[in-house]
């Protein structure tokens, strides 16, 4: 395992053990290569993938291992196979690889590894406040302000842990798969209805609390998407301005760059953010073809019940990525909290 000579980009193998999914990324000097999923339990097909992954990175100069878990079952008998089978030193987000994002929350909070990676990544492209819609086993909506700083959000349950818990918690309510509602905006029939309820409840969950972190902020932040149900439940909904199904596997990779190389070089240069692709094309209206957009503000879209406005766009301060809770560094009220 070589850590990063000073004119190198970093390439990495990054592994997100999801409470349902894990989720494999390959990236090749910065740029995400490929990404893949597996079941959880997948471990023998998570083993070899990682494998073959890792075996295209002999020719690079620096490279690294980099596991996130929300799931310790899962992901420590995954972490005693990887290093059986390759004999590589793994870092562990948090473990011996802190996320790099400031937090202002409750003391003794620990928000979970996966939300404070998308956080990271999400700040580290647009460098404004921004929303961040996880839609996963749960759906989580955080926020993150002008200077990089997480503040916490809101947990509800996803689609399908509402929909079992619908058939479980009930006598005649059957098991349902989520899909996409479609025909008449009422459900003709008890599985119908049961999908249109979940669907649109998530949809009008996500709406309610952007609009309430957004009146807080004084204006509407960029909102981003993520995981596998974003595209499903977002696809085609004005509130969010991306979709990025990777997002948490950039975060790992802004981690590892914040850690493995040197400080000048750890964050994305702006300039280089196309270039390097490390982002995807999915970012692609937020690079710099348009920089005097990004510091004038995002054109603005009409929303129901409030005024979207320019995000701030600010230069971290130098203590924006070190973590602190409430009480500590928040004097100015900042953090949101009563003070």
């Amino acid at each position: 395992m070589s850590h990063a000579p000073s004119n190198a980009a970093l390439s990495l193998v990054a592994i997100q053990v999801g409470n349902t999914r894990t989720k494999l990324g390959l990236f090749l000097d910065g740029k995400l290569e490929r990404s893949v999923k597996f079941e959880k339990e997948q471990f023998a097909q998570i083993v070899e993938e990682v494998t073959r992954m890792w075996s295209e990175l002999d020719d690079t100069q620096s490279s690294a291992l980099v596991l996130s878990s929300v799931h310790e079952a899962a992901s420590t008998p995954l972490y005693e196979m990887l290093k059986d089978q390759l004999g590589e030193e793994i870092y562990r987000v948090e473990e011996s690889m802190p996320v790099p994002i400031g937090t202002c929350v409750d003391a003794g909070t620990s928000p979970g590894s996966d939300r404070l990676l998308n956080a990271a990544a999400a700040f580290e492209l647009l460098q404004s406040a921004c929303i961040i819609v996880d839609c996963g086993t749960c759906v989580c909506v955080d926020f993150v302000d002008g200077e990089g700083v997480f503040h916490g959000g809101a947990i509800a349950p996803g689609a399908r842990m509402q929909l079992d818990a619908m058939h479980h918690g009930t006598a005649q309510l059957p098991l349902v798969p989520f899909a996409k509602p479609e025909g008449d905006p009422w459900g003709a029939n008890t599985p119908n209805a049961m999908v249109r309820g979940v669907y649109h409840g998530i949809r009008g969950l996500v709406w309610r609390l952007v609009e309430q972190y957004a009146e807080r902020f004084g204006g509407f932040p960029l909102v981003v998407a993520t995981g596998g149900d974003a595209a499903l439940i977002f696809g085609e909904d004005e509130l969010i301005d991306r979709i990025v199904p990777d997002l948490t596997l950039l975060g790992i990779a802004a981690a590892a760059r914040a850690a493995l190389l040197p400080e000048s070089e750890s964050a994305m240069p702006s300039a280089a953010r196309a270039e390097l692709g490390a982002l995807g094309t999915d970012w692609a209206n937020f690079d710099d073809a348009d920089e005097s957009s990004a510091s004038e503000g995002v054109a603005e879209t009409e929303r129901p019940r409030a005024t979207r406005s320019a995000p701030t766009k600010a230069t971290p301060k130098s203590d924006a990525h070190k973590p602190h809770e409430h009480g500590e560094g928040c004097e100015d009220g900042g953090c949101g909290h009563e003070h």
